[in-house]
């Protein structure tokens, strides 16, 4: 039996679906994870990033912290917290959490960043308050790239995730880590294809937020602000014309 039969045998079995070890429990373990460790970062980095953006200062630091975090391994992190805290979900959400926190802070900065001054000039001529400028004019401007942010930082935790085995917790990783100790190699490809499905399925709908999220083409705000006074498409890029630049 080859490692591929033997993978399609596993998926193909309905009594490895159900249980407590069965594949959906695996899948609801794996995306618990995935989903607090990219809410953890969202708190982070999107509040830093939309403050850096705005007011234009601390680029440089910027730059810095997110090339630091990205240098950082994971699994070593992960081997370091442990030592540090213990056994647990903590650590390996909080190492997930450094991963993900540089694509939504490099994608938050630069959404806001790449707002057309003539926009914002506008906006405020029209008397709107710093506030109003950030929440009505450069976050929905900056969406696309926040939710692109947000997009990668996504595919990264979910395809990193696995490492929640490594200190005996659950999810798809459990089936790689089993795998190799067991040399049941047919189990570690089973782990790697639902992985991949989980972060194709995750990435198609994200791709989706991206799409409605464009500004200037109303699927944003006829979805979520029908008849918002500052939806994303009264003060997007393509629809500025020369009247309402100072």
């Amino acid at each position: 039996m080859t490692i591929f039969s033997g993978a399609w045998e596993f998926l193909a079995d309905p009594a490895n679906w159900s249980g407590s070890g069965g594949i959906w429990s695996r899948l609801g373990q794996h995306l618990w994870y995935s989903v607090l460790a990219v809410a953890a970062a969202a708190v982070v980095a999107v509040p830093l990033g939309l403050a850096v953006g705005h007011f234009r200062r601390g680029q440089v630091v910027l730059v810095g912290v997110v090339n630091a975090l990205r240098s950082l391994p994971t699994l070593g992190l992960l081997t370091f917290l442990v030592l540090l805290l213990g056994l647990g979900i903590v650590p390996p959400i909080l190492a997930l959490v450094v991963l993900g926190v540089p694509p939504l802070l490099a994608g938050t900065y630069a959404g806001v960043q790449s707002v057309d001054d003539s926009v914002l000039d506008a906006a405020r001529a029209m008397g709107m308050t710093e506030r109003e400028v950030l929440t009505g004019v450069e976050i929905p401007n900056a969406m696309p790239l926040v939710l692109g942010g947000l997009r990668n930082a996504t595919l990264q935790v979910v395809a990193t995730a696995t490492v929640a085995a490594y200190v005996n917790l659950g999810g798809l990783g459990r089936y790689i880590f089993d795998g190799l100790a067991l040399y049941q190699y047919d189990r570690v490809l089973v782990g790697a294809i639902l992985v991949a499905a989980l972060a194709l399925v995750l990435d198609g709908v994200l791709a989706l937020c991206v799409w409605v999220s464009v500004p200037g083409s109303g699927r944003l705000s006829r979805l979520f602000r029908p008849g918002g006074r500052f939806g994303a498409g009264r003060f997007a890029t393509s629809r500025i014309t020369p009247s309402h630049r100072t």
